[in-house]
């Protein structure tokens, strides 16, 4: 995908919410997905064997730990996204330890799964968090995660709500989104 605005994206997809999507590599100026990424079934990259997934089936939305189920060719997921690290493990863990504590304060974007199911769109959009910052927080909230994974963050950080309108702008376009739609 050529890089587009939040703005964009939404007025071309008619999303009711827009928020950046995983990690991503540029080659001859083509964007390509980190790890795995399926949009209408069709699947991109390679899985990878640690991190998160998004997945997305007929009936319903999961975030999964890899390490723990990981991707099956063969499940029919019409979506999925892959991204890394998890910041909290399934039942609520502390995901990502102070021993890979790296001290980067950066804007951060999380996708979430509570224990009721539902997936929360969590953004930092200051840069005031280290990822095991972040982890910390996330798993002492009262949100009850059940499981979080970080995506891409810094630049990238951003979500539109389309109503009532709401915007966290990225600073640059972004190639890859995850796109949410009314029921």
């Amino acid at each position: 995908e050529n890089p587009r605005s939040l703005e964009t994206w939404q007025k071309d997809t008619n999303a009711a919410l827009v928020v950046n999507g995983g990690y991503y590599s540029v080659e001859n100026e083509r964007y390509f997905p980190d790890g795995l990424t399926i949009s209408n079934g069709e699947a991109f990259g390679r899985s990878f064997r640690s991190g998160g997934m998004l997945a997305i089936d007929k009936t319903r939305a999961e975030l999964r730990w890899l390490a723990e189920k990981p991707y099956d060719p063969y499940e029919p997921l019409q979506a999925a996204l892959q991204s890394f690290p998890v910041l909290v493990q399934p039942g609520g863990q502390l995901g990502f330890g102070a021993e890979r504590e790296n001290h980067v304060q950066a804007r951060r974007t999380v996708i979430g799964q509570d224990r009721d199911g539902r997936i929360l769109f969590i953004l930092a959009p200051q840069g005031y968090f280290t990822l095991h910052q972040l982890s910390v927080y996330l798993t002492g909230s009262d949100l009850h995660l059940d499981i979080a994974v970080n995506l891409d963050g810094g630049g990238s950080t951003g979500i539109l709500v389309a109503n009532p309108r709401e915007i966290i702008p990225p600073t640059r376009p972004l190639p890859f989104v995850i796109l949410v739609h009314a029921r």
